[in-house]
């Protein structure tokens, strides 16, 4: 008997780290392609349930490591795909390196969870104020430490709910916030449901917070410049193991011109990154000729992603910009490189050397880089993850007279085949339009090609992994939301007010 008693208690102590390591699945279920944003304040409310069972503030962080594994265990097992099928690195270890990195970012909610018990003795303080406020907070230590990687990041699964009418306000991150307060108000509102009063109160901030947003929602932040503008988005769906293959400029050239050319009117066309894998200047003379009569015969502007080599053996992921009525060539360079895939970390040469990345180690553009002039709008391009970056997006707004009137990403994905990459990177594109006021193009090589309108509605959208060519038209926005004018500095000023008056009545309480 003694000892089916210790296993009992035993189980017991796991149980609730199991129970969250399941929210912390559901919690990534609720992004794209579900789209599930009730299922992300459950799961957080769950969450936060179970934290406030905690003893100590070792295991709250052990909650919160369970719940992270959970989340991106589930939610970024796709690198595995990037790492052993076209990465070529051994399968165990690329399984060991996805799992590390998921390990890795679930700190992030383990340490808002244990700093925010650690510190904050009082159980309703910590419930209301701390928590939301370090959630948030380790949310945005995410987007900016070692480069920042905030995929799936808990805004995002907003992008269709009430709370994406605050996105222009306090973009992302102050979804996130708002996300957190509501997940903490409902755990109060079911922990002190005897008492009238304060389940009345909780009841009331959920529904303030959720009526808002959908207020908010109608609200006209920006205008229309210009007339609407006829695009041709192509998509070639060229698999990862044949862009760098012997053949591949000709293969690319076949695909993407011939997508490109068909019949049809055309103001602006965009092909994606490193369309041809190759420097510019490589190019054979065939493809540039081609390029250049499909501008001049068309009377229609063109943007396309390449490497650029400036100097010798020093490579950016570029994308150029070419326009009937203008004699120079306009250029972007990527200013934000993927760790391992684009840049090397100190260190870890040996890792990468385990992998064939071709032109894995680049420079980075810099940080102000005006919009093309294309088309009569300003295009503000941006390549691969680089829009998961807000703050760095609206850096295109540094010189008023030129800002941007539309957005324009250039993406490769076809290192992640046919999984949730494709639709987690069409949904943060949503959450960049939502910001900014401005519609969002999307030329990708397998998905998810799209135009994106001001309000963060999908417009169109091509098949993932085909080929075809996405014809629309689009309008051009001019003014500026709150959020470009402002960026993430409210959402910050406030979580540290929030983290102060935490620890304040936490130690008075």
């Amino acid at each position: 008997m003694a000892r089916l008693h210790l296993t009992l208690r035993s189980d017991s102590a796991v149980a609730p780290f199991l129970q969250a390591a399941v929210l912390g699945v559901a919690h990534a279920l609720a992004f794209a392609p579900w789209n599930l944003w009730w299922l992300q304040l459950l799961s957080l409310a769950g969450l936060l349930a179970l934290a406030m069972r905690a003893p100590r503030a070792r295991n709250a962080f052990a909650l919160g490591f369970a719940f992270g594994l959970g989340w991106f265990g589930v939610g970024i097992s796709w690198i595995y795909i990037s790492l052993h099928v076209y990465g070529q690195m051994w399968a165990w270890l690329a399984a060991l390196a996805t799992a590390f990195l998921a390990a890795f970012i679930a700190l992030y909610p383990a340490l808002a969870l244990g700093l925010a018990h650690r510190f904050v003795p009082s159980p309703n303080v910590r419930l209301l104020i701390a928590i939301p406020a370090a959630w948030t907070g380790s949310e945005w230590l995410r987007g900016v430490l070692f480069t920042g990687f905030p995929w799936l990041g808990t805004g995002y699964a907003h992008s269709d709910g009430p709370l994406a009418g605050y996105a222009p306000l306090v973009g992302v991150f102050g979804i996130t916030l708002i996300a957190a307060i509501l997940a903490a108000a409902l755990v109060a509102a079911i922990r002190f449901r005897h008492s009238q009063r304060a389940a009345t109160c909780g009841a009331l901030l959920i529904a303030a917070l959720l009526l808002g947003g959908l207020q908010l929602a109608g609200v006209t932040w920006t205008q229309p410049f210009g007339s609407p503008l006829r695009v041709r988005l192509v998509q070639g769906n060229i698999p990862q193991d044949e862009k760098f293959g012997p053949q591949s400029v000709d293969v690319a050239h076949q695909v993407y011109f011939g997508l490109l050319s068909r019949p049809g009117d055309v103001q602006l066309a965009a092909m994606p990154e490193s369309v041809y894998p190759l420097p510019f200047g490589y190019l054979p003379r065939n493809v540039t000729h081609d390029l250049i009569e499909f501008i001049n015969n068309r009377n229609a502007a063109l943007v396309f992603g390449i490497f650029i080599e400036e100097p010798v053996e020093r490579f950016y992921n570029s994308a150029l910009g070419v326009a009937p009525d203008r004699p120079d060539v306009q250029r972007y360079s990527k200013r934000h490189l993927v760790p391992f895939g684009e840049f090397i970390p100190f260190g870890f040469r040996w890792f990468v050397d385990l992998m064939k990345m071709p032109i894995g180690d680049q420079e980075r553009g810099p940080r102000y880089q005006p919009p093309l002039d294309l088309a009569g709008q300003r295009v503000a391009v941006n390549i691969c993850y680089e829009d998961l970056f807000g703050a760095e997006i609206i850096d295109a707004w540094h010189d008023p007279q030129r800002a941007p009137t539309l957005l324009l990403n250039l993406s490769n994905l076809a290192w992640f085949d046919d999984s949730n990459a494709l639709p987690q990177h069409l949904q943060i594109s949503r959450l960049r339009a939502l910001e900014t006021g401005r519609p969002m193009l999307r030329a990708t090589n397998t998905g998810a090609t799209a135009i994106i309108g001001p309000r963060g509605e999908v417009m169109q959208v091509l098949p993932f992994n085909t080929a075809g060519v996405l014809d629309g038209d689009v309008q051009g926005y001019s003014g500026e939301t709150p959020y470009v004018r402002y960026g993430n500095l409210p959402v910050l000023a406030t979580l540290v007010v929030l983290l102060l008056a935490a620890l304040w009545f936490g130690r008075r309480a």
